[in-house]
């Protein structure tokens, strides 16, 4: 396990839209004490999570598939942070996963699974590597990281899906993302079931359009995809990472004590609204 510094920046404005990490609106030492593991936790919405989870008092691992990644994402996090590399689909891995949280963390208050994978590829071009990795990922991992997780969650604890508003479109090129993050929506309620014996929570998150590595295209910029996206979303501008942790956090936290099986939508309105055209010209 590797302890490093904490990297702190606060911009504002246009490029905080790009670039804010959420720092001016956290709450210091909601999560004292509490143990956290993130997997997808060395990029995107899950590194956005394990800041902020570490930032306001919870010891974190983070899980991700590339070594060179999840190296550079500890980089950026405090330390005794703690890290494991593995194919998250693998049962062998999130086996290794679980040795690892039970060694080196005890026990388990929150669980955030946000590893995902999305590939665009169209009926007549689809693979089954394509399928396998899709749903390995997008909803084999989430069902058996849970199941894994089970016996080391503690009273009171949360676990977070990610789903997304993509689970409600029929899109060309994307059927088997929406598919598996409709999987996903259904795997909240269903193990929410399963564990609210034991005093754990299960809810859902569910983005819309979000600046992440996965919503990049080779054709265009940072800052053109985000506007690109910008323009799908009524609150006219696309979604950070740091939008979708902030949710996050409000579901691990005591203040969402009453929600269970639940799915929050984190979108600007992208799904409720649609694309909003702008105001007539008078």
């Amino acid at each position: 396990m590797m302890s490093v510094r904490r990297d702190r920046h606060a911009p504002n404005g246009i490029e905080g839209t790009l670039n804010a990490d959420g720092e001016r609106r956290h709450r210091v030492g909601r999560f004292e004490g509490k143990t956290a593991v993130v997997t997808g936790g060395s990029s995107g919405i899950g590194f956005a999570t394990a800041k902020m989870l570490a930032r306001e008092g919870a010891r974190v691992l983070i899980h991700g598939r590339r070594e060179e990644t999840v190296k550079e994402a500890l980089t950026q996090l405090p330390p005794g942070t703690h890290a494991v590399v593995g194919r998250i689909e693998r049962l062998a891995d999130i086996d290794a996963l679980m040795e690892t949280v039970r060694r080196e963390l005890g026990g388990l208050d929150i669980l955030v699974l946000s590893a995902g994978v999305l590939k665009v590829a169209t009926l007549d071009s689809v693979t089954e590597d394509d399928f396998d990795e899709i749903f390995g990922v997008n909803v084999k991992a989430v069902f058996f990281c849970v199941q894994r997780a089970a016996p080391l969650l503690n009273k009171g604890s949360s676990v977070i899906l990610i789903s997304s508003g993509a689970a409600e479109l029929g899109r060309v090129g994307r059927g088997l993302y929406a598919a598996s993050k409709a999987a996903t929506r259904q795997l909240a309620r269903s193990l929410a079931a399963e564990l609210v014996h034991k005093g754990v929570r299960v809810n859902a998150v569910s983005p819309g359009p979000t600046l992440t590595r996965l919503n990049m295209v080779a054709t265009r910029s940072k800052e053109e995809q985000a506007v690109f996206l910008g323009k799908m979303v009524p609150l006219g501008r696309v979604g950070m990472p740091e939008d979708i942790a902030h949710a996050i956090m409000f579901l691990a936290s005591d203040e969402a004590s009453f929600i269970l099986g639940a799915e929050l939508a984190v979108d600007g309105g992208w799904r409720q609204l649609g694309e909003v055209p702008p105001p007539a010209q008078k």
